[in-house]
């Protein structure tokens, strides 16, 4: 048990973070997700995202904000793990996208385009920058709970506050810092090393709005001798693609906006208005209708997807891992449901595939495109997990001085 409400079942997913479980509330039945961390770990960021969480408005389960899912304990668990309870979700913008043959129309992207502006501009209006922009960040609702056209942003663990909390002021500009973020997506001032601010995310929003329509972007599949060179070789390539060579062939408004938001000064407040009406008048005069039909609501209907609030591919578990699970001290997922099981609870159209989720950007997988690996390094660094805190122990050591 997870405090005196939340069963703890099957583990579905795993990463860089910990490992992700099903949960249930004994008290209602509603399945949950549980996400975890040793509390061993060296750079705990469990506690601080369950605070960007509600700095979003995540804990008021009465008027959770639409697109944010709802986060309702955080505590421990078996004496080994943090552990933050969050609301079930549905599969991630990379499975559809894959479930797709890696295409979305144009009625598609546009109408992801319009719900993300407005997730960003809400996470903004919080006084945060995301700093993470990637298909596996996104995801939808469940069919179950009839959220299946709302897309959600997820795993705020790279989120930073832009406004200073002690003197309500921006943050103050600077360099040579550390990579944060995913590279394919991240803009061209974070590969120079610039402080990210607003602008930054809607860059990387813009990229990934291409991935959508093209199926790839051009700085995809580099090669390099090292991490450090394959990033360096990203933000070149990225510098040197003209913006109406990344978006030939597509309506203007792509490159409008990436022209808008490349041109946004370090402080600036972006016009969200502008960006969406771009948006939207693009969707009308294409004769669109807003029925919330995306290219893979029927697929997503009849699939199972073996992927939740975690960004991870599917890959079947072997019995190595299964063990692994069990020596952590919390009850070992199943590869079957049986009677009782949580997985075999669920409704037929939120099931999830029984298998193990990984990351889906594990450098060390030959066949992973490392451009899509969330970094966090220095750069004259090239492990990706080690400097993942490098903005934490700041935060926590400002937080801590308020405290006295």
């Amino acid at each position: 048990m997870l405090g005196s409400n939340f069963r703890v079942g099957e583990k579905i997913g795993c990463g860089n973070f910990g490992e992700l479980r099903l949960g249930k509330n004994v008290h209602n039945n509603e399945h949950v997700a549980i996400k975890m961390e040793s509390m061993k770990s060296k750079a705990p960021l469990l506690h601080l995202e369950y605070e960007f969480y509600r700095q979003l408005g995540s804990c008021d389960t009465q008027c959770c904000p639409e697109g944010i899912p709802r986060v309702f304990f955080l505590g421990t668990c078996a004496g080994r793990y943090n552990a933050m309870v969050l609301e079930l979700l549905g599969p991630s913008l990379e499975d559809l996208f894959n479930m797709c043959k890696r295409k979305f129309s144009l009625k598609t992207v546009v109408m992801i385009c319009k719900q993300l502006l407005h997730r960003i501009e809400y996470v903004h209006s919080r006084n945060l920058i995301y700093r993470d922009v990637k298909p596996e960040n996104f995801l939808i609702g469940r069919r179950s709970m009839r959220r299946e056209k709302v897309i959600y942003i997820v795993d705020f663990g790279l989120a930073k506050e832009y406004i200073d909390l002690d003197t309500n002021n921006h943050i103050p500009y600077g360099e040579n810092k550390c990579l944060t973020g995913t590279a394919r997506y991240m803009s061209i001032n974070t590969h120079a090393g610039k402080e990210q601010s607003r602008r930054d995310d809607l860059e990387a929003l813009g990229y990934m709005f291409m991935y959508f329509l093209r199926g790839s972007l051009p700085w995809q599949g580099l090669k390099a001798g090292t991490l450090k060179e394959r990033y360096q070789k990203i933000g070149e390539t990225k510098r040197a693609t003209p913006i109406h060579v990344l978006c030939h062939n597509y309506p203007e408004e792509f490159s409008i906006y990436l022209h808008y938001v490349r041109r946004l000064d370090f402080f600036e407040t972006p016009s969200y208005a502008f960006v969406q009406r771009l948006f939207q008048e693009l969707f009308d005069r294409k004769g669109f209708v807003d029925d919330g039909q995306f290219d893979w609501t029927e697929k997503a209907m009849s699939t199972p997807v073996g992927c939740l609030q975690t960004g991870y591919d599917l890959n079947m578990s072997t019995n190595k891992h299964r063990k692994n699970a069990a020596k952590g001290g919390v009850a070992a997922w199943r590869s079957e449901p049986k009677r009782g099981s949580m997985l075999g609870n669920l409704k037929s159209t939120d099931r999830l595939a029984l298998a193990q989720v990984v990351n889906s950007t594990n450098v060390d997988d030959p066949s992973a495109d490392p451009s899509n690996a969330p970094v966090t390094q220095q750069p004259e660094v090239e492990l990706v997990d080690e400097t993942k805190c490098c903005g934490f122990f700041k935060r926590m050591k400002k937080r801590s001085s308020r405290q006295k």
